[in-house]
């Protein structure tokens, strides 16, 4: 006599069972495939296209209109020989200073500080005036701080209401301090979002954590770099591949605000790139210094993904 249970150990035996699992799979599979078609049609087409015909004119000599010559990596020579070219890559990583370290290192802080009071109204209305400038356009935000930072601006008004009359400058017109200036303005933008991902962050830390430490004895000092630094490994790697991202490609604060200027001091291979291009007729060139930029972000973004993970993981 057959038991129940004797039915269902047996294997099925229906007969084509294996071969209709595998066209129901091989049909999803086709499903899959036709929604990501188009999205994949759009990068191939607007994305990778542009970066393969980029590396290509990168060894010609060509102004955009005429017959293009080969001059192999005779351009990749001129952007590392150069002076005004290797200029601009230097001060873009002068740059990182300001974009990465400030965001990174004050949003921490800031972060942490908002923690400990998060159920005020002050840590809400600390979120929000602290991310708004996130939202609001580039080109709004380097046209406000070039009335800030010019010779009559409110910054000066305020060190001269303070007593610091000479030191007030045109920040953005001295060649000394306008690519400082510059990457404050980098900083002030970017500050918000390093402290909404620190904030999002902390919030995933067990709270037992910090009741131990305070048992212990351990001051917010010790509390937030024994714990909390060490538990936002993830977030901070984010924060600073951003970060330093927007500083090696940024364009838009440093052309509405200086334009390059004054002299080169400001002058950034994003915006070396465009006058290149579009006002000297040097397409080949400015393609070789575009190759160059996007290797010098993999090269310094990679490995710091590679070690997020890691200590992660």
């Amino acid at each position: 006599m057959t038991r129940p249970s004797d039915l269902l150990a047996r294997p099925s035996t229906v007969p084509g069972a294996p071969a209709a699992r595998r066209r129901r799979t091989r049909r999803a599979g086709w499903t899959l495939w036709l929604f990501v078609t188009p999205a994949l049609l759009f990068y191939a087409v607007f994305v990778l296209r542009p970066i393969v015909l980029t590396v290509q004119y990168s060894f010609y000599d060509w102004n955009g209109i005429g017959a293009s010559r080969w001059v192999g990596f005779g351009n990749y020579a001129e952007v590392f020989t150069d002076p005004e070219l290797s200029r601009s890559i230097l001060n873009a990583f002068e740059l990182v200073l300001f974009f990465s370290g400030i965001p990174v290192l004050l949003g921490l802080v800031i972060a942490a500080t908002i923690r400990r009071i998060a159920t005020s109204r002050l840590a809400l209305v600390a979120r929000t005036v602290l991310f708004l400038p996130q939202v609001i356009p580039l080109v709004a935000a380097g046209i406000a701080w070039t009335w800030l930072l010019s010779a009559t601006g409110v910054v000066n008004q305020l060190l001269s209401a303070a007593g610091f009359g000479p030191a007030s400058k045109a920040w953005l017109g001295d060649s000394a301090t306008a690519l400082p200036a510059v990457g404050v303005i980098g900083a002030w933008v970017l500050l918000g979002l390093c402290i909404l991902l620190f904030l999002s962050g902390m919030s995933k830390i067990d709270p037992a954590l910090y009741e131990a430490a305070r048992i212990d004895g351990a001051g917010a000092v010790r509390e937030f770099f024994s714990i909390t630094v060490p538990s936002l490994r993830q977030e901070t790697g984010v924060c600073v591949t951003v970060t330093m991202i927007a500083a090696l490609a940024s364009f838009d604060i440093v052309y509405v605000s200086t334009q390059g200027g004054p002299g080169n001091a400001t002058m950034v291979p994003g915006l070396q790139i465009y006058y290149l291009a579009f006002s000297q007729r040097e397409v080949g060139l400015a393609s070789a210094l575009a190759v160059v930029l996007m290797a010098l972000v993999l090269l310094l973004v990679l490995p710091i993904q590679r070690v997020s993970r890691e200590e992660e993981s």
